[in-house]
């Protein structure tokens, strides 16, 4: 929305965020949202002209991982919506995968993200991490590439198109519902990464794929 009155915004979007503030300590927030940037079942990362390669990752992947820090953001990049270091972000590994819950009720735009969200605009996650070459492999048996072990988690994201379909987010209800929220099966574009691993796979398998 554009501000008519810039002074007078500011000042309401102030008493706002106090009154959010306040609520937290209170109560929970009504802000809420849960969901699994990851799952541990593989999942198709991308075709070539053999056919399908897979991702699969393990829970021992996740808890080696650096989650000192980690953002949550809408397709990677932009605004910061929640953070682990304040406590508005806290992401968890449990049976199912890399679980996550969010407060967006801090920020005007997280609120937002929150309503596009709540309105099922939004249903995928996705996330950002490092690892070393000598730290995954290829299966040519299966086609999966698996990790030994993880470096840095930097981002869990809210994304539009996701590259692994089974990722969720949704609205906290005490009725929570865990699942996967079907629709069409769509990816994040994220060229450059799908080119790296490709030539990374090429060359453990010596130029062939």
């Amino acid at each position: 929305m554009t501000p008519m009155n810039k002074t007078k915004l500011k000042n309401e979007a102030e008493i706002r965020s106090m009154e959010i503030v306040r609520t937290l300590t209170e109560s929970e927030s009504d802000y809420i949202v849960e969901g699994y940037a990851a799952k541990y079942e593989p999942y198709v990362l991308y075709k070539d002209s053999d056919g399908e390669v897979y991702e699969q990752f393990s829970r021992e992947n996740f808890e080696g991982a650096d989650k000192s820090d980690i953002i949550m953001q809408y397709d990677h990049e932009g605004r910061v919506f929640a953070r682990t270091s304040n406590e508005s972000l806290k992401v968890e590994v449990d049976d199912i995968g890399l679980k996550i819950t969010a407060d967006l009720g801090r920020t005007e735009a997280a609120r937002q993200l929150y309503e596009d969200i709540k309105a099922g605009m939004i249903t995928k996650m996705s996330w950002r991490f490092s690892v070393l070459p000598e730290d995954y492999k290829f299966d040519k048996k299966t086609r999966t590439l698996t990790y030994s072990k993880l470096g840095r988690i930097y981002d869990v994201s809210a994304v539009s198109l996701p590259a692994n379909d089974s990722t969720e987010i949704g609205v906290h209800a005490r009725s929570f519902v865990d699942g996967v929220i079907a629709e069409e099966k769509a990816r994040i574009d994220a060229e450059q990464r799908m080119s790296d691993l490709k030539e990374s796979i090429k060359s453990k398998l010596g130029g062939i794929i």
